[in-house]
């Protein structure tokens, strides 16, 4: 996995809903822990976009409802600034759904990620409708 360029602004929490934005058949997932996230009492761990989490399926398939996996956050609501001074913020909350590998487990993402996950997972951008 790549590093990135900048700091992105951590818009999410432990607990946060989102919306599952790939045809594994997951529609809803909530986040219940973060790859890397450092324990401190009385501290939600916090994401940002690109950062890889642990969802639970909310709302989704029969096969998928109730399943613990592992997704890659790739639009949030928060104001993100990039290193050329540019600030983009999303409609909605979304994530991908992806395997132990970095690899999604889906076959197309609806709507665009953002250039930060397209850096750090390939395999992501490769399927989405576009990057922004």
């Amino acid at each position: 996995m790549k590093g990135l360029g900048s700091s992105v602004t951590k818009g999410l929490q432990t607990g946060s809903r989102l919306i599952c934005n790939d045809n594994s058949g997951a529609k809803i997932v909530q986040i219940i822990g973060v790859k890397g996230a450092k324990a401190k009492r009385a501290m939600y761990p916090k994401v940002g976009v690109s950062d890889i989490v642990t969802v639970a399926v909310k709302k989704g398939s029969a096969a998928m409802k109730k399943k613990v996996l592992t997704a890659v956050v790739v639009r949030q609501r928060q104001t993100i600034r990039r290193p050329n001074g540019v600030r983009i913020s999303f409609e909605d909350n979304a994530c991908v759904i992806i395997d132990d590998a970095g690899l999604p487990v889906g076959t197309e993402i609806k709507g665009v990620i953002a250039r930060e996950v397209a850096t750090r997972f390939p395999k992501v951008a490769a399927i989405a409708a576009a990057v922004v």
